[in-house]
């Protein structure tokens, strides 16, 4: 096994334990791991599997990442590979000074912002990753759709390391292209989720779909292609839009538990749908995607994974 080592600077304020949480969802998640201090995941680069460990030094305000890689054919320029992926990943240089400015003038985001001062908005590090994970989590509570796709990881993701607990990196459409549904609907996906799967996964490999593209496309024009994929909605496609393309002024409407979130913290009494959710996050639409992952940052507390 060969061996990296080198160090990050993202932009402050930054917090190590708040990013990840804000990517990982859920302790369940065996992909994004966490111990209280290091980050680890395994990623699948054009060399070779390698499992990448970050730790920081330094404050909030003058932050320091001290990254290791390890891997089979780990070399100096797996290196670049590797920063691509974790700005991604941790949203290392994502500037949020307009956006502590706004909530320092206002009463109902300023705590909010404050408590969570630190936290970069992840994004996954491809769109393929980010649309997988979205149909994995429809229509089953977050805890399981955690679940289903660290079963995929581990049933079809390349492998790193040995011994009994092996790690894997997220599958790459290639890996999946080929699967039968019924071979997906063995880890507990639906059957019409499989299908979604497996048809993404082929349309890359062959070269027909190209979700990287979308990046240079307006929120319309992406949501447009997004929705000609099998298995894609509203809601995914603005789940894709906030974590796979970083734009951070949008707040899936439809997430219910994202509703039921800012539900609480606004003290309103009933329900919203997509609309009232529109309208609600008006007060900071520039920045609505932040307030989605501060939100659920809070719940994250709540529940005692985050202190």
């Amino acid at each position: 096994m060969s061996r990296l080592t080198y160090s990050l600077k993202p932009v402050p304020p930054f917090r190590l334990d708040l990013a990840v949480w804000t990517l990982r969802r859920r302790p369940e998640n065996v992909i994004d791991r966490w111990d209280g201090r290091c980050y680890r995941r395994a990623l699948a680069l054009g060399s070779g599997p390698v499992e990448v460990a970050v730790n920081q030094a330094g404050s909030p305000e003058s932050p320091r990442l001290h990254i290791a890689v390890v891997g089979e054919r780990a070399c100096p320029g797996t290196s670049a590979a590797v920063t691509t992926a974790l700005e991604r990943l941790l949203g290392l240089h994502v500037d949020l000074t307009e956006f502590e400015r706004l909530a320092a003038h206002d009463d109902r985001l300023g705590p909010l912002a404050r408590r969570f001062r630190g936290m970069k908005p992840p994004r996954f590090p491809t769109v393929f990753e980010c649309v997988v994970n979205a149909i994995a989590c429809q229509q089953v509570t977050l805890t399981l759709g955690v679940r289903l796709l660290g079963l995929l990881a581990e049933a079809y993701g390349l492998a790193m390391g040995g011994g009994d607990a092996p790690v894997h990196a997220f599958p790459q459409p290639e890996d999946l292209a080929r699967l039968k549904p019924e071979e997906l609907r063995t880890l507990g996906f639906s059957r019409q989720k499989a299908r979604a799967v497996i048809e993404l996964s082929s349309a890359i490999a062959e070269g027909h779909l190209n979700l990287e593209a979308l990046a240079s496309e307006s929120d319309e024009a992406a949501l447009d292609r997004l929705s000609r994929v099998r298995g894609v909605g509203r809601w995914t496609g603005e789940y894709v839009l906030l974590r796979g393309l970083g734009r951070l002024h949008v707040f899936p409407g439809d997430d219910v538990g994202a509703r039921n979130n800012l539900l609480r913290w606004l003290g309103l009494t009933g329900p919203l749908n997509y609309d009232g959710v529109r309208r609600a996050v008006t007060p900071w639409s520039a920045y609505a995607g932040l307030v989605y992952f501060h939100l659920l940052l809070e719940r994250l507390v709540e529940a005692g994974y985050v202190s």
